[in-house]
Order: C-alpha cells, then structure tokens, then sequence
C-alpha cells in the first residue's frame, strides 16, 4: 500500500521545515464533503438572528488567541512580526462588519408596497450548499474571513483549503468556529495537493468555489469545476499590477510615504500591492528622490525580530523570480534607485529580496506588465491625465488603481479623479489612499484579476442564491 503523500511547509526566513501535513485520499476527501453537505441542511435550518449570534461569539473566541497569532504567522510566511497585528484587527473588523449587515442582506426581500390585491410576493436568500474556499497564504485571515464568515452565517457550510505554506491559519480559525458553536462538519479544514484541490473544485456535492490566489491557479480551479457535474459557481480574486498616478497638486510628502508603504508592506505580496506609478512630469523630479529616500530607511533581516519592518518573500523561487525581472528591466534600459549593498541580508540562495525602486521604466518590459509580487515598483513619468490614463489601463490586470491629488481644495481636480473613476478598468478606484480593503465596499476585479465579489452586502449575493416565492391568496 502507498504512503500517504504529504506536504511540509517550509519557513522562508530559515529555510527549515515548520509543520507537515497529510493529505487525504480520494475517498477520504468525498466522505469528507458528503459530511458537510449533511451537516449544512441542519445548519441552514437554524434561524438566521441565532447563526449571526455564533458568529458574534466567534469573534469573542478569536481574540482569545489574538496574541498567539502573530509569531504563528510569521514563521509560517514571512511578515514582520511587528505588522500582524495589523491583519488580525482587519480580520476582526470584516467579521464584525459582516455580521452587522447579514439580517439586512439576507432577509426575505419583500414586494408588498406593489403585491396586488390577493397576491404576496418575496425573494428569499437561500443558501448554496457546501463551498469549497481555496485560500492564499499572503493574507491567509483576511482573506479568508471574506468568504468563510459570510459563507456560514447564510447557511452555508465550509470546506476550507489553506495555502501550504500557512496550514496553521485554517485550523485556527476552524477552532474559533466550532468553540463558537458551529458545528465541527460545517467548517471542515483539508489539507490538498494539486491534484485533490481539482478533484474537490469538480465534485458534484461542491455546490460553489471560491479561490484566491494567481491566474494560473485560478484557470486550473474554473477548469475543474466546469468539467465537474452540473453548473456551479466559481469565485476568483486573481492577480493585479496596481497603478498610481500623482497629479501635480498631490500632497507629495504624505503620498510618497503612503505608496512607499503601498509598494512595499509585506515585501510587496499583496494582489493590490501598488507596483507601477506614473508621476506627472511637473512634481516628478520632487517626487523621485523623496521616495528613493524613505525606501533606502527600511530594515531587511529576520521578520521576527521586532525592529524589523521587511522580511523575506515566501520561498527562494518567489525571490529568484523577481530578481530576474528585474534584471531583465535593467537590460532594457531601466535604472535602479536604491543600492542592493544597503541590504546585506539579500543573499543569493536566500528568500530575502532588497527593495528597489526602477525608473525609465516602459510598457515593453515584464516589471510593468506582469505581477511581481515582492518590494519592487517601477516609476514612470507622464505628461498628462490622459497619458496616466491609458497607461493605467494598458494592462491585463484590473483590481485597483489609485489617483493622488487635492481634490479638496480644487474642483477641476475632484472633476479629474470623476473622470478617472469613470474610465479606469479597475474594480476599486482610490483617492488618496490604496492597498485597503473597505468591507462595506464591494471587492471585485476585472480582466485576468478575476471574477465575483467579496465583502459588503453583495458578498453575501454570491454566497446565496435568489428564490422566488409567488402567492395567490384569494382564489
């Protein structure tokens, strides 16, 4: 009889195995889906005001291990230690945000201001059945609370699939679910290869898909899902290249220090990551050696180490990857800003990648085109609004961009970023901020940044499908 396979998450900062997992086989996974699909009809039946208090109570339940969490995290992918804290306050702040508008989103919707004489009407939210959410390690519990949550308390249950390289975070937040009162085959964690994840994005007891994660990844879930039987749903929240783009009025001393921290938190692996901005040609000159300035100040080295603020990337490959695109923008004619020697911790055959900043940058070369994923950012002079404009969107990603202007002291600049709202391909446009995610805003991308919504009331649409009820009372 084979072994079971296995998988080892591997710590990026030194390089040594943390935690193995087993994988399940075939038959286990489906026994393990059968479970969830039982489990839910029971769940679904439980009253929706009783599931939002479970899910208040889970809230209690995880900042019980708040403090627990950081370090965990760390050696699992890599952040600074010092910047964790941050991605559980998030995590606390979506859930807390979706449990408060869940009786209003999935109330029956009713039509009685136009019901006929005789007649009532109304469109129940009912749920999907079990979902299968497939989670990224970059965010690994923000990222999952956008689904997982919101997926429960509709009535669904979860099979959660974490990244290999944070299997730590699925079970955690498992735990708080079932200490809250889930039930423990409602939020079911599996740990799967390749080959199982397909297997389980195509099963007929799947009912609906939610993947984060790369384009590729994302073409392989929707592949197998489609192939499997009937005709469910797939979630996909892919990649970006994010834009920026400082108009000559912007604050430039507060918008270079926030996209500096837009380029470069969590060494840049983040899908709204900004990774290319353009600056109009009258503040770019002002605005270039202020930014170099501030990256030259970050400290590369072990993430958990307090004083540390940029640690490795999440694997060698990941750092051989980036390095080689920059190399291959330098070839091209690109310059780079910040000196690799101020930061001796990026070794050859490490996970840990200097920061840098390029400039005589185009749309010829892969580092404006492609993600990059790590703590690189190409700047580009414009001369316009219009030439930011197209520049912004002559690319196959669309999940954010941002506009850096004083909109507040002037009209013609709030008509500007108006128009730039309009016109960019993008499924969230920033004024003055990026890198954010809003919960009561809809998160959704466009072209190879994938498809469907996460987060405010419309999250909760795709979790749930419309039925409609039609009744004649008098006959």
């Amino acid at each position: 009889m084979a072994s079971p396979q296995t998988q080892t998450t591997i710590s990026p900062h030194t390089q040594k195995p943390l935690v193995t997992r087993t994988y399940p086989s075939q038959s286990e996974l489906t026994a393990t889906i059968q479970r969830s699909k039982a489990a839910q009809k029971e769940w679904r039946k439980l009253p929706l005001k009783d599931r939002i208090a479970v899910g208040y109570k889970f809230i209690d339940e995880f900042k019980k291990m708040a403090d627990e969490v950081p370090l965990e995290l760390t050696l699992q992918m890599g952040r600074p230690v010092s910047q964790v804290a941050g991605e559980v306050r998030g995590f606390l702040d979506r859930a807390t945000y979706m449990l408060s508008i869940a009786e209003s989103s999935l109330s029956d919707v009713s039509l009685k201001d136009t019901d006929k004489p005789g007649f009532r009407r109304y469109i129940k939210r009912t749920p999907l059945g079990v979902v299968l959410v497939i989670a990224p390690w970059n965010y690994p519990y923000l990222v999952s609370i956008n689904s997982v949550l919101p997926a429960i308390i509709a009535g669904n249950a979860v099979t959660l699939k974490p990244s290999p390289q944070t299997p730590l975070t699925a079970e955690r937040f498992a735990l708080a679910l079932t200490q809250a009162g889930v039930p423990a085959d409602v939020i079911q964690v599996v740990h799967l290869s390749p080959e199982l994840t397909s297997f389980a994005a195509s099963h007929p007891q799947v009912d609906f898909v939610s993947f984060t994660g790369s384009v590729p990844g994302g073409r392989s879930v929707e592949q197998a899902a489609v192939a499997g039987e009937g005709f469910k749903g797939v979630g996909l929240e892919l990649g970006g290249k994010d834009p920026a783009y400082v108009r000559p009025d912007a604050d430039l001393d507060y918008t270079v220090a926030e996209l500096v921290d837009g380029a470069f938190f969590n060494s840049g692996q983040s899908c709204c990551a900004v990774e290319r901005i353009y600056v109009h040609e009258s503040v770019y000159d002002a605005f270039v050696p202020k930014y170099v300035e501030l990256v030259k100040k970050y400290r590369l080295g072990d993430p958990t180490l307090p004083d540390t603020n940029l640690g490795p990337v999440v694997s060698i490959a990941s750092a051989q990857r980036i390095q080689k695109q920059v190399q291959d923008a330098l070839k091209a004619g690109a310059k780079a800003l910040i000196p690799e020697d101020l930061f001796p911790a990026a070794q050859s055959g490490t996970a840990f990648v200097a920061p840098q900043v390029l400039v005589d940058v185009n749309h010829t070369m892969e580092v404006m085109m492609e993600e990059t994923f790590g703590p690189v950012v190409g700047i580009q002079k414009v001369s316009s609004d219009e030439e930011a404009l197209k520049l912004m969107n002559d690319s196959p990603y669309g999940l954010t961009a941002s506009v850096w202007t004083n909109a507040k002291e002037n009209p013609e600049s709030e008509r500007a970023f108006e128009k730039f709202v309009d016109e960019l391909e993008t499924g969230t446009v920033f004024l003055n901020r990026c890198d954010y995610l809003d919960p009561a805003l809809a998160w959704t991308g466009v072209k190879n940044s994938g498809r469907g919504i996460s987060l405010s009331k419309f999250g909760y649409d795709q979790l749930t499908r419309a039925k409609s009820v039609h009744m004649k009372i008098q006959t």
